[in-house]
């Protein structure tokens, strides 16, 4: 079958829209993809409001909301949501604050307590696989800092590396291992 010149025309211009529609509106991210601009990070310590995703390239898309699920052995909540990342990616602060606690324990391995500058919520971060150089208890950080990096310490799965990150809310004078669960996913996923 031979295609002529006004055939090829038409396939161009059938062709040409869907190219320019994937050119302008659509971004592929791969999920090994490297951290967004400093410009970027920058940009959402200003929006405010909602949490920051605590691992770095994750895209709200990427989470699942698993706040109710029961834990294998069944006796208790989950309360946090898990955020599955490659071993070794960068856990980034969720929110301003400073670093109340530096913590190991048998369930969550090497783990974070981050505690919001009001002193009314604990952010935890658990199953690391190793914190920043040089970051220390009573260190302030702001939101998007690098602090940590996604692993599988403590009862995590081993073959399935990822970030335990939940929120508490607090009294102020409430030590960092108090508070009542909240669900970090409506917060991570920008639902208001």
């Amino acid at each position: 079958m031979r295609v002529g010149a006004r055939g090829w025309a038409g396939v161009a211009l059938a062709v040409l829209p869907c190219a320019l529609f994937l050119s302008f509106c659509v971004r592929i991210v791969p999920a090994d993809a490297p951290a967004p601009p400093v410009a970027a990070r920058q940009a959402a310590r200003e929006e405010g409001g909602a949490l920051l995703i605590p691992v770095e390239g994750v895209p709200s898309s990427a989470l699942t909301d698993t706040f109710t699920q029961a834990r294998a052995s069944g006796a208790r909540p989950h309360d946090a949501i898990d955020i599955m990342a490659a071993r070794g990616r960068a856990v980034l602060a969720a929110a301003d604050g400073h670093i109340e606690k530096l913590f190991w324990s048998e369930d969550g391995g090497r783990t974070v307590y981050e505690r919001s500058p009001d002193g009314r919520r604990i952010y935890y971060y658990a199953h690391l696989d190793g914190y920043a150089p040089g970051l220390r208890e009573g260190q302030a950080v702001r939101r998007g800092d690098r602090i940590a990096t996604v692993g599988s310490t403590g009862n995590a799965d081993p073959s399935a590396p990822h970030l335990h990150f939940a929120v508490h809310v607090m009294d102020r004078d409430e030590p960092w291992h108090g508070g009542r669960a909240i669900n970090p996913y409506p917060l991570l996923a920008g639902e208001r």
